[in-house]
């Protein structure tokens, strides 16, 4: 196939249309519609952003191809898109196969013999590769979602987090019973069963964020993504659930540090949300919201005696949004006995070899002096002595 033939069905591509807007597959239409005096550079160019994926061509598309938010995978979600789509589908895995498995010198005829030369698998089989990501892209995903677990909004779109926080649940001693109820609710919300939305309330330091970013790092690769939502952003969300509704994966809406005032806007936003519009929730989403207040709205004296002539319907009203999650979970201040214990693992995990009845003794001065234990402040004694700061 000679290069204007590539290129004229590199630009019919109709399933994979996605991948031209690759700028690896960019940089190959170049190269593919350059003139003889500009064929060594748009080539040069061309490997230079291969080599930054990799040496071997074959796998660099293929990895493309995986990940692409194609056509199928939009209308089927994973299942049988139609004869037409299908049989689209297949003439174009075959297209790219071959186009994979080409070397330098039989998609440019005469490349200059200075210009290195990629590697290629000759035996790939795109049609395989790409059936077992479909059956499979209940966990794995695809487009932006097979690259990244962790993800932001931004003017309304959802921007990945690059470099998500790596916290794992077994490096989180202590609050174990609180926490299996929040997993078992995620296993359930994995396998398609009934899952609530969770509030996870209580003392801050106690881990309440961290057990639901552990959650998302464990269960990314069985098919979860986590959202970080901010309060202002609330109004937001279901345009958001209506957008991942067809997906395949489960999606948690993450909204940290959790509070209103009785005239938030945001309030009332909120409770819709949470089962109160007429849409129905999304059977692959849920909220997992964490906040310092029960009750999520703050109150003040003046509330409970001014001039309200209905005051127990308003603080009725001001109460039921914490009783719209299904499941509430309470991480309290922890006793000695759990303190201890959580300074007892961290010291383990970081390698700190210390007396134990040391250990404690200087553990609850540091906490009498950050203001109360936590596992916050456990964490922040244990990392001073590991990196031998005196305590």
């Amino acid at each position: 196939m000679q290069r204007v033939e590539w290129s004229a069905r590199l630009d019919a591509l109709v399933v994979f249309r996605g991948l031209l807007d690759a700028p690896l597959v960019q940089a190959l239409r170049a190269a593919l519609a350059a003139g003889e005096p500009e064929l060594g550079g748009a080539l040069a160019a061309f490997e230079a952003a291969l080599f930054r994926r990799g040496t071997n061509w074959t796998r660099a598309l293929l990895d493309l191809l995986l990940e692409d938010e194609n056509l199928c995978l939009q209308v089927a979600a994973g299942g049988d898109a139609g004869p037409v789509l299908e049989k689209a589908l297949t003439e174009e895995l075959d297209l790219l196969q071959a186009l994979g498995r080409a070397q330098l010198d039989e998609l440019f005829h005469g490349a200059p013999d200075y210009l290195p030369r990629w590697q290629t698998d000759p035996e790939a089989d795109y049609h395989a590769a790409y059936q077992a990501r479909r059956a499979a892209v209940g966990r794995t995903g695809y487009g932006i979602f097979a690259r990244y677990h962790v993800f932001t909004l931004e003017d309304g779109r959802l921007a990945p987090v690059r470099y998500p926080d790596p916290q794992r649940l077994s490096e989180l001693p202590g609050y174990e019973r609180e926490r299996e109820k929040v997993i078992a609710n995620t296993r359930a919300l994995l396998e398609g069963r009934p899952a609530n939305n969770v509030l996870l309330y209580g003392d801050a330091g106690t881990g309440k964020s961290s057990t639901v970013k552990a959650i998302a790092n464990e269960f990314a690769p069985d098919g979860l993504r986590l959202i970080e939502v901010k309060k202002n952003q609330l109004y937001q969300i279901p345009a958001l659930m209506d957008e991942l509704a067809k997906n395949p994966l489960k999606f948690l809406l993450f909204i940290d540090d959790l509070s209103f005032t009785a005239n938030d806007d945001n309030f009332a936003a909120l409770k819709a949300i949470l089962e109160g519009s007429v849409g129905g929730r999304s059977h692959n989403v849920a909220v997992y919201a964490t906040s310092n207040r029960r009750h999520l709205v703050k109150e003040s004296m003046a509330d409970r005696t001014g001039d309200d002539l209905h005051a127990a319907d308003t603080r009725q009203e001001l109460m039921s949004l914490a009783a719209r999650f299904g499941l509430t979970v309470t991480f309290q201040q922890p006793d000695k006995a759990r303190y201890d214990g959580i300074l007892l693992e961290l010291a383990r995990q970081y390698g700190v070899q210390m007396p134990s009845d040391q250990l404690f003794l200087k553990g609850e001065a540091f906490a009498l002096r950050a203001g109360g234990r936590s596992p916050r402040v456990a964490k922040q004694f244990v990392e001073m002595l590991a990196g031998g700061v005196s305590v």
